[in-house]
């Protein structure tokens, strides 16, 4: 797939997102110090589920697609040091567990963890051994990201 077709189903996809996205969801393509839109990189925030230790958050993700997207996923970073069991300690998000729309599969995968495939092993461990330390570590964290909107 050339970077063309990889870009028009972006430029499609982000009039579809303007029309009709998840509430409280925000996702915009990164936008140059010249004003130009790059569709290759997005800026994204996912607001924690409701009734969920993660409510109280709107977590910044980032979002890099290939010139193979579709076919290939994008990457998909939390700022470095984000605390989940699913997401390496540099940011990245373990897609391999994500099987549908990637940002309400992310905010899912934020309140039911998969310890079978961690990126994270200490916060993991966390998750499997002290729930109630793990809760508490996602509630201070999610008063590092107040919601935005």
């Amino acid at each position: 797939m050339s970077v063309g077709v990889a870009r028009g189903r972006l430029a499609a996809e982000r009039k579809a997102w303007r029309q009709n996205h998840p509430h409280g969801f925000v996702a915009k393509p990164d936008i140059g110090l010249d004003g130009s839109v790059n569709l290759m990189k997005w800026k994204c925030f996912i607001p924690g589920k409701a009734e969920t230790d993660w409510e109280n958050g709107h977590y910044p993700i980032t979002l890099v697609f290939s010139e193979n997207y579709p076919f290939q996923p994008p990457t998909c970073e939390f700022p470095k040091g984000f605390l989940h069991p699913n997401v390496y300690t540099e940011g990245e998000v373990c897609l391999s567990i994500l099987g549908y729309q990637i940002l309400v599969g992310i905010q899912i995968l934020l309140n039911n963890p998969n310890p079978a495939s961690p990126a994270n092993s200490e916060f993991n461990k966390l998750f499997v051994q002290d729930r109630d330390e793990y809760d508490r570590k996602v509630r201070e964290q999610a008063k590092n990201y107040p919601r935005v909107l």
